[in-house]
């Protein structure tokens, strides 16, 4: 299983390399960029320092994740790099496409990539641009199933926050 920087931060001690690091109600995003894309968004734990964006293009991916956790009907428009296999970036432009408000369960995304539930889940939860990649919005057949690896926390918390500020009805609640 791929391990979130944030993961590696708590297991070394010592802090990854973000371009900024945005407040969130649910603790902050770790933003990681290059250039002119981002590269990897993390969900870091609510005691993270504020970290001013150290690019140009940090603080445009900065202001626009700020933006939307005020509100979100914001757009999402900013280039994404993410590092993956095939088939992981298969599933993370299938999910892009999910509308905001909406859901759509594992399964589902499997029938339409010829491919398994859980093959899915593992692609969700080795997205490396969280919530611009929208991994909360994919869920269980039964309800609203696992996120970051969880199945129960704060990191199921921050998916139902997600859901509900995006106006899904009842799974977000």
């Amino acid at each position: 299983m791929k391990r979130s920087r944030a993961e590696s931060r708590r297991r070394t001690g010592r802090a990854p390399p973000y371009d900024a690091i945005v407040p969130a109600p649910f603790g902050a995003l770790g933003v990681t960029v290059s250039e002119s894309a981002l590269v990897g968004v993390d969900f870091l734990p609510g005691e993270s320092p504020r970290l001013c964006a150290n690019s140009e293009f940090a603080e445009r991916a900065a202001g626009v994740l700020a933006a939307y956790l005020r509100d979100a009907r914001v757009p999402l428009n900013l280039p994404v790099a993410p590092q993956g296999t095939l088939f992981q970036r298969r599933v993370w432009q299938t999910m892009v496409r999910i509308p905001r408000g909406q859901t759509r369960a594992y399964g589902e995304l499997a029938r339409e990539l010829g491919s398994s539930a859980r093959a899915v889940g593992g692609a969700c939860g080795a997205n490396p641009v969280v919530v611009v990649i929208p991994c909360h919005r994919v869920v269980s057949a039964h309800g609203l199933g696992g996120f970051s690896g969880a199945t129960d926390g704060h990191w199921l918390e921050v998916k139902r926050w997600l859901l509900n500020h995006e106006g899904v009805p009842g799974l977000g609640a």
